[in-house]
């Protein structure tokens, strides 16, 4: 069974999804979402869930620098609750501070992405960056 790890946004949702083994994490696709008009992609959500057979879902938590709760991460949160509503699954939250920032700074060095695809990858590398970081503090 595997793990799914989502960056939730305001517009879109990163999904990436770890091996069989649990041991690395690969991004698989952004899903467009629209909090203003209530969709969330929630039935994306769970179709990638079933395909890939998976056991646990890990969200990141956008958490202030003061370790407080704000509204993005208040939003992750309600994200959770919908989605645990739909599949039935554990969901665990990982502290994803700076995430976003890493992903960026890491297609910027690779050099080969402009601003323009950075846009479109950058919270499908935010997932892979928070779920490597739960499978890593996870490994037995």
């Amino acid at each position: 069974m595997r793990t799914m790890g989502l960056d939730v946004g305001s517009k879109t949702v990163g999904v990436a999804i770890s091996d069989p083994f649990g041991w690395t994490a690969q991004g698989i696709e952004t899903v467009k979402i629209n909090e203003i008009q209530e969709e969330y992609g929630l039935s994306r959500i769970s179709e990638l869930v079933k395909e890939y057979e998976v056991s646990k879902v890990v969200i990141g938590l956008p958490k202030n620098m003061n370790n407080s709760i704000g509204p993005r991460a208040e939003a992750s949160i309600r994200y959770a609750e919908l989605l645990k509503e739909i599949i039935q699954l554990p969901i665990i939250f990982q502290d994803e501070r700076l995430t976003t920032v890493q992903a960026e700074r890491m297609l910027i060095e690779e050099g080969n992405a402009s601003r323009a695809k950075r846009k479109k990858v950058i919270d499908k590398v935010a997932a892979v960056m928070i779920l490597q970081n739960y499978l890593d503090s996870n490994q037995n």
